[in-house]
């Protein structure tokens, strides 16, 4: 399977007029998951954990939207098996693995897969960031990787761009725009060091990004193509802004 990096959107994505076609036809691309892994920008926890590995309610960690939007439900199956896959994965002396089981899906994760599987008949199991650390989470992708190989998906939900001063100031705004296009660059380079230190090297990253949750999966779906060598196996599937966002979204693999 290939690994993802996807900027996710919040609840209006589905009413947007382009967007959720663009995720749906990305997934029309790629072979049907045996599993789905998600890693989202809206989880942080340490140690690792891991969500809910039964069909519970979503988290609708977001506040003052139309109620419709609370009405949203994706009861995909609960993925017990790919748990125990991660779990030996990831578990090493000193390195805990803690499980979380009454822990539904986010935005972060369900927003997409709601465009992208909407039948909601494949399992999802999302796991937390237990760091924002970049070289760290990249360890964790690669350590994950085999799972491509038995057909899980991997994907990282952030947002490329995610300052939402954005959203009060209309239009694109240069900030939004410069760092686009460095990471694009900087991903097509294989700019490896650079993406890694985009907090230093990167165009207006601090007005970007002025906390880095949002890029931080990247950097797993990143570790995830490292370990098969296919950093440079990669190609920018949406792009584009969404209310002032970079929604740059990639495919490794």
């Amino acid at each position: 399977m290939p690994a993802l990096y996807l900027s996710h959107g919040a609840p209006p994505l589905a009413d947007d007029a382009l967007w959720p076609g663009q995720l749906a036809a990305w997934s029309a691309d790629l072979p049907r998951p045996k599993a789905i892994l998600m890693v989202s920008a809206h989880w942080e926890e340490a140690p690792l954990a891991l969500g809910a590995t039964r069909t519970i309610p979503l988290v609708y960690d977001f506040w003052g939207f139309p109620e419709h939007y609370y009405q949203v439900t994706y009861a995909a199956p609960g993925a017990p098996e790919l748990a125990d896959s991660v779990r030996k994965l990831l578990r090493a002396p000193g390195v805990p693995v803690q499980d979380v089981p009454d822990r539904g899906l986010d935005h972060g994760a369900y927003v997409p897969l709601v465009e992208m599987y909407p039948g909601a008949d494949i399992p999802v199991l999302q796991v937390s960031m237990p760091t924002l650390d970049p070289q760290k989470l990249m360890d964790i992708g690669r350590r994950l990787a085999p799972l491509r190989d038995e057909g899980v998906l991997i994907v990282g939900s952030g947002f490329f761009t995610h300052n939402l001063a954005a959203l009060r100031q209309g239009g694109i705004p240069a900030w939004s725009a410069e760092f686009d296009d460095w990471g694009h660059r900087a991903l097509d380079a294989g700019d490896v060091d650079g993406l890694l230190d985009f907090t230093h090297k990167s165009p207006a990253g601090a007005l970007a990004h002025p906390r880095t949750e949002h890029f931080a999966p990247l950097f797993v779906t990143m570790g995830a193509a490292d370990a098969a060598g296919e950093l440079d196996n990669q190609r920018s599937v949406i792009d584009g802004f969404w209310m002032g966002l970079a929604k740059r979204s990639v495919q490794f693999g």
